[in-house]
């Protein structure tokens, strides 16, 4: 009889000693489990994200890169600047992960497979030298100068002097921006046609009777950014609606965004967030709420 007891007590123990260890196991499991997950938003992102296009998005793309990079350190972004139209051919061609557009993507590339993503709202300014004393446009005016039909600054309260009418170079994400707005496409009449953003306003500072436009984010006190049909180019003019110069920044994809690897899932995400509104707010553009 004593004998079975003993039996019993040593069982009891056996199986105690068991089941402390299998919930050791357990907890110890779940603890791996834990740290592993809350560590996956940044060390588990490695790779390289691609992008090409509009030459107007080139301080928003750097910005975005940089801050990424800085919070995910296993991610590297490499931005192309090489205009908004070879941008998208790159990302359908599967050259790049996104293409960057600073206008609305247009049907046939819809088609053919990318995906609109607007990630800001930028305007466009109308800039003129600084010694020019014209500080209103109406939007007849702009069709008729960049169209050619006036081509002397008396003819919009300026001096006797001939305009010179500044743009993008064809294929441009803002020279079709602009030209859409005005309905004026194929019909301008250039002075000179450059390819880049910084490139309109340098010739516009350096050149008397110039106009030109680009992006309201990198305007600076080297122009006049004129008011187009009595309304100031300003943020919140745009998200009123009352300034009639601005425009979409896409960042095109090869389908839905959730199709695309986690690394640009991310970026996307991280640009809808508040840490990416802030950015976005900080170098001039609007946010897309």
């Amino acid at each position: 009889m004593r004998i079975k007891k003993l039996a019993a007590l040593l069982l009891v123990s056996l199986l105690t000693v068991s089941v402390l260890s299998a919930c050791g196991k357990k907890s110890e499991d779940n603890s791996n489990t834990n740290t592993s997950s809350g560590s996956e938003s940044s060390s588990d992102l490695k790779g390289t994200i691609t992008m090409a296009g509009s030459t107007s998005m080139e301080k928003l793309a750097n910005v975005v890169a940089e801050a990424f990079m800085a919070k995910y350190p296993g991610v590297t972004i490499s931005p192309e600047f090489i205009g908004s139209s070879a941008g998208i051919e790159a990302v359908l061609a599967g050259t790049v992960n996104i293409g960057n557009a600073s206008r609305n993507l247009k049907d046939t590339e819809k088609s053919s497979g990318a995906v609109e993503n607007i990630v800001a709202i930028d305007g466009i300014a109308v800039i003129l030298d600084k010694a020019n004393t014209v500080t209103n446009i109406t939007k007849d005016q702009l069709v008729q100068i960049y169209t050619g039909a006036i081509n002397n600054w008396s003819a919009v309260g300026g001096a006797d002097q001939p305009i010179v009418v500044v743009g993008r170079e064809a294929g441009s994400g803002t020279r079709g921006a602009f030209e859409e707005l005005l309905g004026i496409e194929d019909k301008c009449k250039y002075s000179n046609e450059i390819n880049s953003t910084g490139g309109v306003m340098a010739k516009v500072t350096s050149t008397p009777g110039a106009i030109g436009y680009v992006s309201l984010d990198i305007v600076d006190d080297t122009v006049i950014a004129s008011n187009v049909d009595g309304v100031q180019p300003t943020e919140e003019n745009i998200k009123a609606g009352t300034y009639l110069l601005s425009r979409p920044f896409v960042m095109a994809t090869k389908g839905e965004i959730s199709t695309q690897s986690k690394e640009v899932q991310a970026l996307f995400d991280y640009l809808k967030s508040d840490e990416g509104k802030e950015l976005i707010k900080s170098i001039g553009l609007i946010t897309v709420d």
